[in-house]
């Protein structure tokens, strides 16, 4: 497939994400005109419609952009990292953890806003030290093929004490923790967004900083070796940012599959594979993705919100299928 010349995507991209925006200011289910969103952007106007647009859509439309951006931005990084272009944000058993995390903060009654995404993020930190450490053991810390084996060995124990808890608790904790682990954005706040751009600022400064060392990286180790990159260093820090991308995104928002899949896939196949432009392009491309998935999700069935990860699943695994049946078919030819 003919890449799209550099000026054209940008535009595309730039426009894909004003419509993400735009959907998701004006679609709800409180029906609001153009002329009383615009109002309510300005502060005037109903102030009913100010308080739907400022504290509820806008919130949430920014949940979604970070995390669907930090998570394309992480499966774009794994991806080389692990030398596995099926790979995602969550291979290295970093769901497993952050549900668990979750689910026990839901189950024991400390559900507050605060606690659910800090037992989370917590939970998630554990299962990047857990996964580590069992690398490190089996003598291939950094190894790519070992990263994976001990993150689907972390992710099943996790998930495996999960079903667990699940299954000895009453039936509406029960029910809050798998809403919360089917992924969502309907705790959108300003205090979530802002403390979410705090975690994820550092971390997707550092795998930009190495896009061009991730460029080598993926011709292989020795060669990157000899072009002058400090392969051990780089995986680490791609291992530890992309970890803490992937930890404050489900923190912050449950689990939501298949966006850190998908995207880098596309943007590859569309401007190539230069990490340089690539990680730039997929947190637009993620963000806008996840703000229209929220959108459908929230309307389509309104008043009942659909979990916004149940929508990602849908769109992903046709797409997922699309792109196996293509590197199936590149790798026998």
């Amino acid at each position: 497939m003919r890449q799209v010349p550099g000026r054209r995507f940008a535009l595309g991209l730039a426009a894909l994400l004003v419509v993400a925006v735009a959907a998701g200011v004006l679609a709800g289910p409180s029906f609001l005109r153009p002329a009383e969103v615009c109002a309510a952007l300005a502060g005037r106007g109903d102030p009913s419609a100010i308080a739907i647009v400022w504290s509820l859509r806008l919130p949430r439309i920014a949940l979604g952009l970070l995390v669907g951006g930090v998570l394309a931005v992480s499966g774009a990084s794994l991806q080389v990292l692990v030398r596995n272009p099926l790979a995602d944000p969550y291979l290295l058993g970093l769901s497993g953890g952050a549900g668990l995390g979750a689910v026990l903060a839901i189950t024991a009654g400390v559900a507050s806003p605060w606690a659910v995404p800090a037992a989370a993020f917590g939970g998630a930190l554990l299962a990047m030290v857990s996964v580590y450490r069992l690398a490190a053991v089996a003598g291939g810390a950094l190894d790519g093929r070992v990263l994976v084996l001990a993150g689907v060995v972390v992710g099943a124990f996790a998930g495996a004490l999960v079903s667990g808890i699940l299954a000895v608790t009453d039936a509406q904790g029960a029910r809050s923790a798998m809403l919360w682990l089917m992924g969502g954005l309907g705790g959108a706040g300003w205090g979530t967004v802002a403390a979410l751009a705090v975690y994820a600022a550092p971390a997707l400064a550092v795998l930009v900083a190495e896009a061009r060392a991730l460029n080598l990286l993926s011709l292989g180790e020795e060669p990157a070796q000899h072009l002058g990159t400090d392969v051990v260093r780089t995986k680490r820090h791609v291992f530890v940012a992309a970890s803490l991308l992937t930890a404050a995104a489900v923190a912050s928002a449950g689990i939501i599959g298949f966006v850190g899949l998908v995207v880098p896939h596309a943007i590859r196949i569309l401007r190539g594979h230069d990490n340089r432009a690539l990680l730039p392009a997929a947190f637009v491309a993620g963000g806008s993705l996840l703000v229209l998935a929220d959108t459908g999700a929230r309307t389509i069935f309104a008043p009942v919100e659909l979990p916004v990860g149940v929508v990602t699943a849908i769109i992903g695994v046709p797409v997922f299928a699309f792109l196996l049946r293509r590197w199936t078919a590149r790798s026998s030819s």
